[in-house]
């Protein structure tokens, strides 16, 4: 067996999860490594819904507009009667964007183009996955993990400082590290294929049977392809013929229909719907996320965005570990992200048990913008406030006027790797700078102004109140400007050395 030198990270499991963590690495210079058991990239469309929060998300990493144009947003919904009448819907609530959510529609994109997307941004940033690479050991100490992987080209151990499992519900790591995996199966077993059909139109998501748990499908036309997924109710036991034939034989049998034939199968599943969460998402220098630290039934699409949010916020706390922030830095991802999966495995079963009753609406619960942190041992306010937003919440979008003339956002502010100091009314920036730092005044005689007054109605910041922005987009700190002393102990608690 070859012993290869140290690397940072490495990331077991090139899913969703997995990516968003490397190109979070990646775009801060962190060395890492991103494997993959499977020889080729997942080619199924199981996590097709990309929420709003996911979209901002996604805008940082640089991949929205290419997302976006890989696919749609979601059809009308055709819910058809015994007799062949339907009625039609948006099962999702539809709101205009605002200022502060510029994003206010969750899209569809099978996850195969979503994936396909974010690899090509990997590979601008200079890597890509690891196919057919598998982990099969690892031992950890106090300085690093050593690792053993398998390939093609024979057995080989890596030195890394942490080691992150991504590799899904039936997670190699977690099982190794003997984490718990509570929850509960729930009784409801489903497929899921991308098929191409014909014999319906692809203006609307097709469903039949609803209420009734024993006949419900539905065929949605896939955004982004020729394809349709079908998804439906099966029964607990038994063989379920995935191929194409058996598939025509379920759809006419469950809608009493014989027109509807499908062709060919490009990716098939049948499961069990379980809703578990790990007992610890951190042992030591070993991380949980995406599927391995919480499955989810599909219902309201929140698997893959959670799993997305869960490597957006690892990776910049790895990052600033790496450049010598406290570890204890890294406690803050469990303490943050583990009870925001609980929260969308509760909402995703509610939604599953509406859905056996027929109600298939969708709203803002599942957009994930009101996700924050407002419990974090990461988020300070001084003094503390009573009203506007809470450290620890989502930074809001807001529209600005640059000081030479041009229009500007809160977003193009905060894209990147840095975190935004903002201070409001302050007069002079009195916080020294240092590097990871981007410090910016908004009101008279600072480099933007807020014209529209957006900015001072979503904040609700009195003149000298400084808002500093982590780097994944979440409010970290509110100062008044009695307390920039606070925020100085806050910057240096996060590995902030100024430069003056």
């Amino acid at each position: 067996m070859t012993q290869n030198s140290t690397v940072d990270v490495l990331i077991s499991g090139a899913g969703a999860a997995g990516l968003t963590l490397a190109i979070e690495l990646a775009r801060r210079g962190v060395s890492f490594r991103l494997i993959e058991k499977l020889n080729d990239p997942f080619r199924g469309s199981r996590g097709k819904g990309i929420q709003p929060r996911t979209q901002e998300v996604f805008e940082d990493l640089g991949i929205l507009d290419r997302i976006v144009a890989l696919g749609g947003l979601y059809p009308r919904q055709r819910v058809y009667s015994d007799d062949g009448s339907f009625t039609e819907s948006d099962a999702v609530l539809r709101e205009d964007p605002t200022p502060a959510e510029p994003y206010h529609l969750p899209l569809m994109v099978p996850q195969f183009l979503t994936e396909a997307a974010m690899r090509e941004r990997l590979i601008e940033l200079g890597h890509r996955p690891e196919f057919g690479c598998e982990l099969i050991g690892f031992e950890q100490d106090k300085e690093g993990v050593t690792a053993r992987l398998k390939s093609q080209s024979g057995e080989e151990a890596i030195r890394v400082r942490w080691l992150v499992g991504a590799d899904g519900g039936r997670s190699f790591v977690r099982h190794a590290l003997d984490i718990g995996f509570p929850g509960k199966t729930l009784g409801v077993r489903a497929i899921v294929a991308d098929v191409m059909l014909t014999g319906l139109d692809r203006d609307a998501w097709h469903r039949f049977g609803e209420g009734d748990m024993q006949r419900q499908i539905g065929l949605c036309p896939l955004a982004g392809t020729e394809l349709f997924q079908i998804q439906g109710p099966i029964p607990l036991e038994g063989e379920i013929d995935l191929s194409a034939a058996g598939l025509t034989a379920l759809v006419a049998e469950r809608i009493g229909r014989d027109d509807i034939h499908v062709h060919s199968v490009s990716w098939a599943s049948a499961f069990h719907m379980n809703a578990r969460l790990a007992d610890r998402y951190r042992l030591g220098r070993v991380f949980l996320a995406g599927d391995a630290a919480h499955t989810h039934p599909p219902t309201g699409g929140q698997g893959l965005n959670t799993s997305v949010q869960d490597a957006y916020n690892l990776g910049w706390k790895l990052a600033a570990v790496a450049g010598g922030a406290p570890d204890a830095l890294l406690d803050s991802y469990e303490e943050e992200r583990r009870p925001i999966a609980a929260a969308m495995l509760g909402l995703a079963t509610r939604l599953l048990d509406a859905l056996k009753r027929g109600d298939i609406r969708r709203g803002r619960e599942v957009h994930q913008l009101d996700i924050g942190y407002p419990e974090s041992s990461l988020a300070l306010e001084k003094p503390a406030r009573r009203g506007g937003l809470p450290a620890g919440d989502r930074a809001p979008d807001a529209p600005l006027t640059g000081a030479a003339g041009q229009p500007r956002r809160l977003f193009d502010l905060f894209k990147g790797t840095h975190w935004t100091l903002l201070g409001y009314e302050v007069g002079q920036l009195t916080v020294p700078p240092r590097p990871g730092l981007d410090i910016h005044g908004i009101g008279r005689r600072g480099d933007l102004l807020d014209n529209g007054g957006h900015f001072r109605e979503t904040y609700a910041l009195a003149p000298g109140d400084w808002v500093l922005v982590r780097p994944d987009g979440y409010i970290g700190a509110i100062v008044a400007s009695a307390d920039t002393w606070a925020l100085e102990a806050y910057l240096a608690n996060a590995g902030f050395e100024h430069d003056a």
